[in-house]
């Protein structure tokens, strides 16, 4: 199962956020959109999910547009892990990872003991089969995120969408995400499952060793792999700043800012605001 994006044109309406935007992800892999704020990163998720139509080019998957294939049919092929969040409702974990086979059962279907059995399963795969009984809402965030990547692993669909997996999460947290990241694309038959994930944080893409694509006010400043993309070079030009990426001494690149916060200049009330 494939997933190819060609030359894409994205917005909404007659609003252009996004040109030339082209990307592949198959089972097995990891990729990884960065750029700043607003440089169309949702929106080029709403669109190769299928959500918002293309205004130009096209959005291929398993060899068909995407466009003339059913909600079901793309929800049996894709998973979407959005930002953890606290539903109104106190549904416990394990029902909401069920309700990841609503895409197999049909919108009154209702799940048995096959479908109970893959949440539990699930759930055991992330380290989270304590859960299963827990008041979602009152979850720590980590722990919400781990069921929704539980919830769309039920819908046995050969990629995963994820919008920022670790966004707000701590730093242990933030490794136990990314590590289940890595172990998706392993685990899961002799591939693994495809991700497209978003992230704000260029180290997360060399510690998953993810194709790279660099976007700037809704273009592609570069594509590749992490360690051709993301460099010093390409970094401070898409976020505005001096950047230098480092190895550390077990080999693997992180990247810094290069601003003296000694002789930063102090930002007014004003200026807070407005950011």
């Amino acid at each position: 199962m494939m997933l190819e994006a060609r030359d894409l044109s994205i917005g909404y309406g007659t609003t252009v956020v996004g040109t030339r935007l082209s990307l592949v992800a198959r089972p097995g892999d990891v990729v990884c959109l960065l750029g700043p704020n607003g440089c169309g990163k949702t929106t080029l998720f709403r669109t190769i999910l299928g959500l918002l139509p293309a205004l130009a080019g096209s959005v291929m998957l398993g060899g068909k547009p995407i466009a003339q294939q059913r909600r079901a049919e793309i929800a049996r092929r894709i998973a979407y892990v959005p930002q953890a969040h606290a539903p109104p409702f106190p549904f416990e974990a394990l029902d909401v990872v069920l309700m990841g086979r609503t895409a197999r059962l049909g919108l009154f279907g209702q799940p048995g003991a096959r479908d109970r059995a893959a949440a539990r399963h699930a759930m055991a795969r992330l380290g989270i089969a304590d859960l299963a009984h827990r008041d979602y809402s009152r979850l720590s965030g980590g722990q919400r995120q781990l069921v929704l990547i539980a919830r769309a692993l039920v819908q046995e669909a050969a990629l995963i969408v994820m919008d920022e997996p670790t966004a707000s999460l701590d730093f242990g947290n933030r490794a136990q995400v990314l590590a289940q990241i890595a172990g998706l694309t392993r685990d899961t038959g002799a591939a693994g499952c495809g991700v497209i994930l978003s992230t704000h944080d260029p180290d997360q893409a060399f510690a998953l060793d993810a194709r790279v694509l660099l976007m700037k006010d809704g273009r592609p400043h570069a594509e590749g792999p992490a360690d051709t993309v993301l460099t010093a070079r390409n970094l401070s030009a898409v976020y505005g700043i001096p950047v230098t990426v480092e190895t550390t001494r077990g080999g693997r690149k992180v990247c810094l800012p290069s601003l003296d916060l000694q002789s930063a200049p102090t930002m007014t009330s004003d200026a807070l605001t407005m950011a």
